[in-house]
């Protein structure tokens, strides 16, 4: 099926209309909901999500059970030097602290003595773990620490990522507006422009009005049809940039056609579909903007490294302790004579490695604190900056409305004189031409101040919720 029939099966559905009688009407609020749903960036924005679960999950997997099982067996001229079997379950823990359970069965001429079991083999069960180093924080505890912090941070770079790409597709809305009333107007101004040399051309045979008139009009004329002809191309390529942001559900995309047009009452309905206003944003906490909340939780990584680090200044103490049995049916009942243990220590004599990890950290950490004040500082100003944008847009806007209504009186009164004989066809083009620029420079304007408020929204990070 061709795109622009999908998109007015998709228009069909989510607008009511009668095609017959008038256009499609896009709003902005039905296109910021097709582009949440369905724009493909928006789609992979929130795999940001589901990589930091993917990353959550495969940090707890170094607590996971273990099972392990060696056997091994040595036979040369008839004779078994060695028959050994070692099966291991392995429970780790959280705090540097694994449970372990074990079965050993180990026969054979040329075996190591200290590998000898009963016949029936020997069982044991106990515990390992490190004394210092390792036994607050280790690796794989602050493996899994990380994992939960990144997974928040992916949440809020899915709140950023999703409002950068929304805020985007609102602003080329904006110019698709801009471009469609501009072009509307010089249409209008065409067709004034046609029915005025019709009229001047009658005026000339019947003998009222002198030839350079008819002359003047036309090029009048032409001017006006080079001026839509340029609004025209304007128009079509905010149309194509309008469609990049327009997709279905499979990644289909989809074409604005020209009976689709934006809504003209956008400017009055702004503040309610992009849910906001003015109140919203002097009541605004930067703490809880999703850029300040992302740096604070990579600040905590590294304050959970500097942890890390810190423990790594510490002795190395291994630990081991296993009680022995014969029988596991009698676990229960082991007896405190019969056991295994072992001890390991080992300590870095300078600690060079580890003090220059630990200073890096913690540079990380000053790094990151700057950053925050910085950012708070840029968030707090940018508010300011577009709050007082958007009051100045909106005293300009009343001015330019003004001024449009004044120009629109003067040209009727140029035509009213030029009818009754007593004005010129130069002083009315010259008072059309002031009037279109003031019309134009409104409609610009009014796109500059709905910039404004798309920009306070994204700067609040509003798109994304």
């Amino acid at each position: 099926m061709k795109k622009h029939l999908l998109f007015l099966l998709f228009i069909s559905t989510q607008i009511a209309f009668c095609q017959e009688k008038i256009d499609s009407v896009l709003t902005l609020e039905e296109y910021i909901g097709f582009v949440k749903k369905f724009h493909p960036v928006v789609k992979q924005a929130r795999l940001v999500s589901s990589e930091g679960e993917s990353k959550l999950l495969k940090a707890r997997g170094a607590f996971d059970p273990k099972i392990a099982g060696d056997y091994s067996r040595k036979n040369f001229k008839n004779k078994e030097y060695y028959d050994k079997i070692n099966a291991t379950f392995k429970i780790p823990t959280w705090y540097g602290i694994e449970l372990k359970a074990n079965y050993e069965n180990n026969d054979g001429i040329y075996l190591n003595p200290e590998s000898n079991t009963p016949e029936e083999g020997l069982y044991s069960a106990g515990i390992s773990l490190s004394l210092a180093k390792g036994l607050l924080i280790n690796e794989r505890m602050a493996t899994l620490k990380q994992a939960k912090l990144y997974t928040k941070q992916a949440a809020q770079k899915q709140r950023l990522l999703i409002n950068k790409i929304v805020f985007k597709a609102v602003n080329t809305y904006f110019l698709w507006l801009k471009n469609y009333q501009t072009l509307d107007i010089y249409n209008n101004y065409v067709i004034n422009a046609e029915t005025r040399l019709q009229n001047v051309k009658k005026s000339y045979e019947a003998g009222d009005k002198p030839a350079v008139d008819t002359l003047e009009a036309s090029i009048n004329l032409k001017s006006r049809i080079l001026d839509l002809e340029k609004a025209k191309l304007g128009y079509r390529k905010s149309i194509l940039k309008l469609s990049n942001y327009l997709w279905l559900a499979n990644n289909i995309p989809l074409e604005v056609t020209d009976s689709t047009i934006p809504d003209t009452n956008t400017v009055h309905k702004i503040d309610t579909t992009l849910k906001s206003s003015l109140s919203n944003a002097l009541d605004f906490s930067v703490e809880n903007h999703p850029k300040i909340k992302e740096l604070e939780l990579k600040k905590q990584h590294f304050i959970l490294d500097k942890k890390l680090k810190l423990n790594n200044l510490l002795p190395q103490i291994d630990f081991q302790y296993n009680f022995l049995n014969t029988n596991y049916r009698e676990l229960g009942n082991f007896n405190t004579a019969n056991y295994k243990n072992f001890l390991q220590v080992s300590f870095p004599i300078f600690l060079r490695k580890e003090r220059a990890d630990l200073k890096l950290t913690k540079l990380k950490i000053k790094e990151t604190d700057f950053d925050i004040s910085s950012t708070k500082i840029i968030i707090k100003n940018k508010i300011k900056e577009t709050i007082t944008e958007i009051s100045s847009y909106e005293k300009q806007q009343g001015l330019m409305e003004k001024l449009v209504k004044d120009y629109q009186q003067l040209v009727k009164s140029e035509e009213r004189k030029f009818e009754l004989g007593e004005g010129s066809l130069f002083l009315i083009n010259y008072r059309e031409v002031k009037f279109i620029e003031n019309q134009i420079k409104f409609i610009d304007t009014r796109y500059k101040y709905l910039l404004s408020k798309s920009s306070l929204f994204n700067t609040l990070n509003s798109f994304s919720l």
